[in-house]
């Protein structure tokens, strides 16, 4: 379990090309996702030289984008793959920096559209985050995903980027976790600082 004061830090000394869970308690789910994403955004997005990716499937970008300008993150050094907005019919308003998916179902263009920012971006430190792995198990069938995520983890590995796959421990979490154990480096329980253990 690792608390609020040491998360950043933690994700802060990865390698690139490591990949890591950020597993978040269900309760107090939404004071737990607030702290993966700033530990994800600010304290690894935050150096000049990272460009970060955010693969949205549980919340619209715009959501995530509100929290990232609250965290002072330069518009250019974040871009979005945003596969929810248009289920959720937040599509009023598009941002500049991110494109659209119809659905999480649309795997390979969710790959296609992450490799294309990649290259994009290709003279900076990476960083893909993936928000939320139980939310593609719920719209996608588990052998599918498990392909889907061994495809794009190893990609990402080999490009030396650093990926952050965001999870939560509810019904699908016997699923999610047969899937990351076999792409990820290693998993974080991510709790506040005060949560009941």
């Amino acid at each position: 379990m690792v608390r609020e004061a040491d998360l950043g830090e933690k994700l802060r000394g990865l390698t690139s090309g490591a990949a890591v869970a950020l597993r978040l308690d269900p309760q107090n789910y939404a004071d737990n996702y607030l702290l993966a994403l700033t530990a994800a955004i600010r304290d690894v997005g935050a150096d000049p030289n990272t460009h970060t990716i955010f693969v949205s499937v549980t919340n619209p970008a715009s959501l995530v984008w509100t929290i990232a300008q609250a965290l002072d993150i330069a518009p250019e050094r974040i871009s979005f793959v945003d596969a929810i907005s248009h289920i959720m019919m937040e599509f009023r308003n598009p941002l500049p920096n991110a494109t659209y998916l119809e659905s999480p179902r649309m795997l390979e263009n969710m790959m296609l559209r992450v490799e294309y920012l990649l290259r994009k971006h290709d003279k900076q430190r990476n960083l893909v985050i993936v928000d939320s792995v139980n939310s593609l198990a719920i719209h996608n069938p588990a052998p599918l995903l498990s392909e889907f995520f061994h495809i794009f983890i190893n990609n990402l590995k080999a490009r030396h980027v650093l990926a952050i796959l965001l999870a939560s421990a509810d019904e699908t979490t016997n699923t999610v976790d047969q899937i990351l154990s076999l792409v990820v480096d290693e998993t974080i329980d991510v709790r506040v600082e005060g949560d009941e253990l």
